[in-house]
């Protein structure tokens, strides 16, 4: 094999190298903020049950919103907290892990963050708030957020078909 042909091969698998790496890293899900120095095994449910180990934990909880309330000075979301995917969106195809109170400084807007939307936050568990599911009594830990996101909701179905046939002249004006 001539010189020439051996460094175009060479040129040629270094360029399919970076390309792969290019794409491999564009397939990689984005991190919506920080989830390093979080504890992704403390759950809702246990943080509720050994209130004393979990006080001052950074975690990582996310899942459907159930209630929203504006506060004077913050937004309180009451979360069905479920496991996160490796895009720490919460999968609702999973076993709940109990319920918490998610809090917020500032005003949320409580129509884009209601009731059935997924979020997700990071922050500190600060406190157990004892309060009520329907009628029965339930002990919410509650995570003070530093980071927050809102899923954006899933693509709507047309209500008309995505393919229309017809024959015929169309006049527009």
């Amino acid at each position: 094999m001539d010189p020439i042909s051996r460094g175009t091969r060479t040129l040629a698998i270094r360029v399919l190298a970076c390309l792969a790496g290019v794409l491999l890293a564009a397939c990689t899900p984005p991190r919506l903020f920080p989830l390093s120095g979080t504890d992704r095994t403390l759950t809702p449910e246990l943080a509720a049950s050994n209130f004393a180990m979990a006080r001052g934990r950074r975690v990582v909880w996310g899942g459907v919103i159930a209630t929203a309330t504006n506060l004077p000075d913050r937004t309180e979301l009451e979360v069905l907290s479920y496991p996160l995917d490796s895009s720490a969106q919460p999968d609702t195809g999973n076993k709940s892990a109990g319920r918490f109170i998610l809090q917020h400084p500032g005003y949320l807007e409580t129509l884009d963050y209601a009731p059935g939307r997924l979020v997700t936050a990071t922050g500190t568990v600060t406190a157990l708030r004892n309060g009520l599911v329907g009628k029965t009594p339930y002990r919410f830990p509650v995570l003070s957020a530093t980071g927050l996101h809102l899923w954006p909701l899933p693509a709507r179905a047309s209500s008309s078909p995505a393919v229309q046939f017809g024959i015929g002249i169309g006049y527009f004006r």
